[in-house]
């Protein structure tokens, strides 16, 4: 396959190549929010770093908050701890909160495309296994670890191997209910899991735009 967007957006975005090892990848934006952040925090501060670049920044209070009556306390005393420690560490280190209460607080993969934050041929990293759906607005995005979380904070970089990539044609007219994630499904439903390791999928149809799922 010959160069396509993702490699252009990849190959511009890597700082430094290891011979026989990972990228290091350089992260456009990084959204923290309170579960796999406090680790990450402290694990900063206990090397006596900040973080580098706060702009890139964006934390929200998603996993542990209340739908509804988000003005009384939090009644779980591990979530209320988790919520106040992402609220002092990103005032500590001058990273834009979202908190309870907050007019643009939601869902940590809402709130980027809501605010224009996700953008195409950004590179986003977030500590939850849904960052990848930011590749429908043409981005290159993945889940992370609390200590890649860390890596992230310090270096605005993280370690990371190119993705394999698969290119998936389809051609027809949907039916009725049949939606992408289904194509995608049944495109791969017979291949074996660790062929599908890190691949990049880029399908294409002539009703569909173009686009990108990271398998992880």
């Amino acid at each position: 396959m010959a160069n396509t967007l993702f490699d252009k957006v990849w190959d511009s975005h890597v700082v430094r190549k290891v011979t026989d090892g990972p990228d290091v990848f350089f992260i456009d934006r990084h959204f923290i929010h309170e579960v796999t952040s406090p680790v990450a925090f402290l694990g900063l501060e206990s090397r006596g770093n900040s973080v580098v670049y706060p702009a890139r920044t964006f934390a929200t209070a998603d996993h542990n908050t209340p739908t509804i009556n988000q003005h009384l306390p939090v009644a779980d005393p591990l979530s209320a701890n988790q919520l106040d420690a992402l609220e002092n560490n990103a005032a500590k280190h001058g990273i834009s909160h979202w908190g309870l209460g907050d007019k643009n607080n939601g869902i940590v993969h809402v709130v980027g495309p809501e605010n224009g934050i996700t953008l195409p041929g950004a590179t986003i990293v977030c500590g939850d296994s849904h960052t990848s759906t930011h590749g429908a607005f043409g981005a290159i995005a993945f889940g992370i670890g609390t200590s890649e979380v860390e890596m992230v904070l310090s270096t605005q970089c993280i370690m990371q191997p190119k993705p394999k990539k698969m290119r998936i044609n389809v051609s027809g007219k949907l039916g009725i209910g049949v939606t992408q994630k289904m194509l995608l499904y049944i495109s791969l439903q017979n291949k074996p899991l660790q062929e599908l390791l890190d691949i990049l999928l880029n399908m294409q149809a002539m009703f569909l735009k173009t686009c990108l799922w990271k398998v992880v």
